[in-house]
């Protein structure tokens, strides 16, 4: 592969500059080919680029013409692919759920599935009308 140019970053929209920040983080990397920069930054653009259209298509993006978070997280915890990024994008929940998930856990009593799951999709109503209304 050729040595890229000015010219030729723009070939990728991510800041080359920042990737090469990423990558010298690890301790294992001591200096980054200029090839090795600009293919890890379009394999990353396109990456997100797929996650977003795949969780646009699987989501309730379809319906509202948008992606929202809600759709990115739902995605990252169903779909077995993305299930790497479940920590990254946890589904949101209101403060109250949480301070009700630690008042139980300090009781000893565990949160059933079967409630959560009621629970989430109250929530997931409400974070949808506060998401329309904003």
């Amino acid at each position: 592969a050729a040595r890229l140019s000015g010219g030729e970053n723009r070939l990728v929209s991510l800041p080359l500059s920042r990737i090469r920040v990423i990558m010298k983080s690890s301790p294992e990397v001591s200096s980054i080919n200029q090839d090795a920069l600009f293919l890890t930054a379009k394999a990353t653009e396109l990456f997100v680029q797929y996650l977003a259209t795949y969780s646009y298509k699987h989501g309730r993006g379809k319906e509202k013409n948008a992606l929202t978070y809600s759709d990115l997280s739902h995605t990252a915890e169903e779909c077995e692919t993305f299930q790497f990024l479940a920590d990254i994008l946890p589904k949101k929940i209101l403060a109250s759920k949480y301070l009700k998930m630690l008042e139980k856990e300090k009781r000893g009593g565990e949160v059933g599935e079967d409630d959560e799951e009621d629970e989430e999709e109250e929530d997931e109503d409400k974070t949808v009308d506060e998401d329309v209304g904003s």
